[in-house]
């Protein structure tokens, strides 16, 4: 008998959970001391998309849910502004100024950097990944088997995320990442969304730490139908008219209503959160599981999306200046909303903090000893609202695609230098508390806290590792 992809996925599963589950202490009351950690992460979502975080005109309906039982985080910054430097803040707990990966590009995580999944398969826990990976491509060290994943389904290239549909996906098989087949005309979002439902349902007797690494809503508008529906008219029509069509010929495929599929891939995003949540319900692990959703940058102009998409139609930044690609808080600043049922604080909080965070967050509920060479701090203090919430001297990024520039932020003091040609160009100034949109630079105003926030920079980063990063 031939087995499909999917059912030679669940029996790896098993057998995988299995091996791990007898590997374990048999101290079982440790062992539900610590919880599951979930966390889901967007591909390229702003800000404002979703109802959270302002937005009205689409559909966002779990995610609203899960701020209103959890807690949504107002000021959380992404690791980077574009994808991979983003994703490795997340796993190495370094901001750009200190990680080896610091823009996009064909570089991999290197078996000496720190990793997150690693640290936590050390401390008990079964790891699982779906999605977009974007760190390591095949027969290089940050493959997700030599970066602490025992289970992998999604794209090791960051370009395989740029389409919706596939005809093969990589996947774990014997320790190893393997290109398989995928049934003719499948949505990859839905794949990756039935194997983190089945690593759930899997996972009862062992702490599991599952990432899904969504790529919706970047960057190819293509959608199901189901999700399109909401936003069409009752002649077909998009309900964002006027439209420009996105024409066939392209690196992305053809859309005739790129805002309204943008609006239906959010919203297809926030249905496979529900279908998590559901999931984890019925599988009694809400009590023990905190749940994470986040964004790997701001929003994309890409596709066939404009500009004018972005900040009018959609109001995708919020009140935030920028988008991907940008040190503007548009392009940094995301959603962020953290669901544990009984534990978490609900409500809203203003925290500081950015996704280096995670590592050391993760790996204390783990009961992972902390490590020194990492920029995080834990925010299990404002998660469960019992201790003082530690703070970051100051946030770092900095960015060399487009002309290399720096950011900064200490308190509401943010600073942005731009650089030509190597050299620094120009600073930036802006105070959050009252401009949080970045319209008034108070850099002429300010000469000794541009000169201060310009030292900072200087002490936050060291010189780039890989020549790719250094500054031009």
């Amino acid at each position: 008998m031939k087995l499909l992809p999917s059912a030679l996925f669940l029996l790896l599963l098993l057998a995988v959970v299995s091996c791990r589950t007898s590997e374990q202490p048999d101290d079982a009351a440790a062992t539900a001391t610590r919880p599951n950690i979930i966390f889901i992460l967007a591909d390229d979502m702003g800000y404002g998309d979703i109802g959270p975080y302002g937005q009205t005109k689409i559909q966002t309906p779990n995610l609203d849910k899960m701020a209103e039982q959890g807690r949504r985080y107002t000021q959380f910054y992404a690791g980077s502004t574009v994808c991979a430097p983003s994703r490795a803040a997340l796993m190495t707990g370094q901001h750009t100024g200190h990680s080896y990966i610091r823009g996009n590009g064909e570089v991999p995580m290197r078996t000496t950097d720190t990793s997150l999944a690693k640290l936590l398969k050390e401390s008990g826990y079964t790891t699982g990944m779906v999605g977009k990976w974007g760190l390591g491509l095949e027969g290089t060290t940050g493959v997700p088997e030599q970066q602490g994943w025992d289970f992998f389904t999604g794209h090791l290239h960051h370009l395989e995320g740029h389409k919706q549909q596939a005809d093969s996906l990589w996947r774990l098989a014997n320790g190893k990442s393997t290109k398989v087949p995928v049934p003719a005309g499948s949505f990859v979002n839905d794949i990756f969304t039935e194997d983190a439902l089945a690593f759930i349902e899997n996972q009862k007797q062992n702490p599991f730490f599952l990432y899904v690494s969504y790529t919706l809503p970047h960057a190819e508008l293509k959608v199901q139908d189901k999700y399109m529906q909401p936003y069409l008219t009752a002649d077909g029509g998009s309900v964002f008219a006027p439209e420009k069509e996105q024409p066939d010929g392209n690196w992305y495929g053809p859309q005739k209503y790129p805002k309204a599929a943008y609006a239906a891939m959010v919203t297809a995003v926030d249905d496979y959160v529900g279908q998590i949540m559901q999931k984890l319900r019925e599988q009694g692990l809400a009590e023990n599981t905190l749940v994470i959703f986040t964004s790997d940058n701001g929003t994309h102009i890409e596709g066939g999306r404009t500009l004018a998409d972005a900040m009018e139609a959609h109001k995708s930044s919020g009140p935030l200046r920028g988008v991907k690609r940008d040190l503007y808080e548009g392009g940094i600043r995301v959603p962020f909303i953290a669901f544990w049922e009984g534990k978490v604080k609900p409500g809203t909080s203003e925290h500081i903090g950015a996704f280096w965070d995670m590592l050391p967050t993760f790996t204390q509920l783990a009961g992972s000893t902390a490590l020194e060479s990492i920029d995080g701090i834990s925010i299990v203090p404002d998660l469960l609202g019992k201790e003082e919430q530690p703070q970051h001297q100051a946030l770092y990024w900095e960015f060399g695609e487009g002309g290399f520039k720096q950011a900064v932020r200490q308190g509401d003091w943010k600073a942005i230098r731009f650089y030509k040609k190597g050299q620094p160009e120009r600073m930036e100034l802006y105070n959050l508390s009252t401009d949080i949109g970045e319209q008034n630079d108070l850099a002429a105003a300010n000469p000794e806290k541009v000169k201060e926030l310009e030292q900072l920079m200087e002490q936050l980063r060291t010189p780039a590792e890989n020549p790719l990063f250094q500054i031009k």
